[in-house]
């Protein structure tokens, strides 16, 4: 057998540019490039051999380890868990700060590879630079934290390993049931030691995603499940998008008649004035999608996990006859809840469903309800998103301080109207998510990244940068509030030195203002949460547009719709990224939603708590325990 003496280091690298997977029938490299912020645990070695790589790994210096691998997460999602970006850090705090994204990544089914360094496997000199001592489990380092949130981790103990070790990584990160991140420990000193690899372990590999056909027996029962529905229901995840299905679910549901709500990753699963696409579903979604799933009969949900967000906590299926049938690539998500199980690829079992119902089509009462319902949501976000519309108090009203500040509608209500079907919008945790689920109606499928299945906040401008990346031909419009942009803000800094222009709008409501909202809402008194309401010794105005500009961007600060609708027109004639700031109303939000269950305190001095309280517990009367 022909071999090749390398070392570890070199080996990882050497085999992950060999991989390469087809996308639109070309073949491409599956791992685009790495994000790294080298320190001792990974320099010497790892970087040696990406220096070496040069633009057949190409390695892009990162300002923070969570604001990277956050980036290859929202790579991974614009590129439709089709490629993959590697973060690598040193070890102790440089790994550690990589642990949300990972999480991020395993939340929300993304292909992410993280390379850590470590400790040295001899131990001879221990502790070194950064570890963290276990006194009762000397094997054990900060690297293990990482288990609880990646699909597949490893600790390279010998060089050898890496031919066993990496193809497990790859493969699980390419599964479309087992999808996530995958992490590899590299230790000091097993970096640096060869081996005699085999040489076709580097031979060019392409990979396709496979593609679950359904079980027969599990396909007529899915079927029959349906069959049997006079207001059937289609809840499209983010599933749809990973199974390239779009064109696929518009088929099935124009060839049945159903109506379809989507999820928050689901979102532009189909055009927004699609006939049948009822909006956004749950918590953060419309009346009319919440009234639909309030009536259902049966519910086809297709490639979602079900969250709570999605579920109204379990309460906005109203028909107590009625059963979901789960079609999942992951048996885990297709059998929560005592659904009806179909695992099978989206778009595969999306088709052969179709082929078992046959000329089925839902009740005509019910998907001309499904219209008349739609047409009230997009008249109401007309409305709210309207420039002309001023802010909670309405117009003369004296009472409210904040009344001629734009809403959050009203700046998404810009956003959408200036977009065209190359715009991809990035959003996150906090306000904005209800608002953009609700507002952004895009007619181009796979135009949305909203992080709310791990709901962090500070993932908007890395994930981003990363999606630039995935998208360089696209428009990359970043939504982001005050209180994330504080979290994590420098890879503005990346974007300009490395070219991956960005349009990104600042909200500043002074605060994390939906928390405050939720903390009202049930009954507390704000606290902690705007700024206005924190122990400080003195305010102080952020001046963002300038915050920006030190990191080399263009910015501007405008006042209302009309300055940002003509600030948007200009950073869309920049060359590099764009931000633009604004104040905006901290109290006023789009409407609708479901119920969501908090934790209320059970006893309370305060009245408004134990009301807060005798609400929840109504709503929590609503929820349904199975199916």
């Amino acid at each position: 057998m022909e071999t090749v003496r390398l070392t570890a280091s070199g080996a990882l690298v050497r085999y992950l540019a060999a991989q390469r997977i087809e996308v639109d029938g070309e073949a491409v490299p599956l791992f685009a490039g790495v994000f790294a912020i080298f320190g001792h645990g990974n320099v010497t070695c790892l970087g040696h051999e990406l220096e070496q790589a040069g633009d057949a790994l190409p390695t892009w210096r990162g300002q923070n380890e969570q604001g990277m691998a956050l980036a290859a997460c929202g790579f991974a999602r614009a590129a439709k868990r089709r490629r993959i970006m590697v973060a690598t850090s040193s070890i102790g705090p440089g790994a550690t700060n990589m642990v949300t994204a990972a999480a991020v990544a395993l939340a929300n089914r993304l292909p992410l590879l993280l390379l850590s360094g470590d400790t040295f496997e001899h131990r001879v000199v221990d502790p070194v630079l950064q570890q963290v001592e276990h006194f009762g489990a000397p094997a054990t380092t900060v690297n293990d934290a990482f288990r609880a949130v990646v699909r597949y981790w490893d600790r390279i103990t010998a060089p050898e390993q890496i031919v066993q070790s990496l193809p497990h990584a790859v493969n699980t990160m390419l599964d479309p049931g087992d999808c996530g991140p995958a992490f590899i420990s590299l230790p000091q000193d097993v970096q640096a030691q060869a081996f005699d690899y085999p040489v076709r372990f580097f031979d060019e590999t392409l990979h396709r995603i496979r593609r679950p056909r359904p079980d027969t027996g599990e396909l007529r029962r899915a079927a029959a499940a349906l069959a049997a529905a006079e207001r059937p229901l289609i809840i499209a995840g983010g599933g749809v998008r990973w199974s390239l299905a779009t064109e696929q679910l518009a088929a099935f549901a124009e060839a049945c008649g159903i109506p379809v709500v989507e999820t928050t990753a689901g979102r532009t699963s189909l055009p927004a004035h699609h006939p049948l696409n009822c909006g956004p579903i749950g918590v953060t979604g419309c009346a009319s999608a919440n009234a639909m799933a309030a009536d259902a009969d049966a519910v086809l949900a297709v490639g979602t996990r079900m969250q709570d967000f999605t579920t109204g906590s379990w309460t906005v299926f109203g028909d107590e006859s009625a059963r979901i049938v789960a079609l999942n690539a992951a048996r885990f998500d297709a059998t929560k809840h005592l659904c009806v199980p179909l695992v099978a690829d989206a778009r595969e079992g999306l088709i052969e469903l179709g082929a078992a119902l046959g000329d089925y089509r839902a009740g005509a009462d019910w998907t001309a309800r499904a219209a008349s319902e739609t047409a009230q949501y997009h008249a109401y976000i007309d409305k709210i998103a309207a420039p002309a519309t001023l802010g909670a108090g309405g117009e003369g009203d004296s009472s409210d301080p904040h009344a001629e500040l734009p809403t959050y509608a009203q700046v998404v209500g810009a956003v959408d109207r200036a977009a065209d079907a190359s715009t991809y919008v990035v959003a996150a945790a906090g306000g904005l998510p209800a608002e953009l689920v609700n507002g952004w109606r895009a007619e181009a499928p796979h135009s949305f990244d909203c992080e709310y299945g791990y709901s962090t906040m500070g993932y908007e401008i890395s994930g981003g940068w990363g999606a630039k990346m995935a998208l360089p031909e696209r428009e990359v419009v970043v939504l982001v509030g005050d209180g994330s942009y504080l979290m994590m803000n420098s890879d503005l800094y990346s974007t300009v030195i490395a070219g991956h222009k960005l349009i990104v709008v600042v909200c500043d409501n002074r605060g994390y203002a939906v928390i405050d909202r939720l903390q009202v809402n049930q009954g507390g008194a704000s606290f902690n949460n705007l700024f206005a309401d924190c122990r400080t010794e003195r305010q102080v105005d952020i001046d963002f547009a300038a915050h920006a500009a030190s990191m080399g961007c263009e910015t501007e600060t405008v006042h209302t719709i009309a300055e940002l609708e003509a600030a948007l027109e200009r950073a869309r004639a920049a060359d590099r990224t764009y931000v633009i700031a604004l104040r905006t109303h901290p109290h006023r939000w789009t409407e609708g939603g479901s119920f969501w269950e908090v934790g209320v305190p059970e006893v309370s001095d305060r009245p408004s708590v134990r009301a807060a309280r005798e609400a929840m517990e109504a709503g929590r009367s609503r929820q349904r325990v199975g199916w």
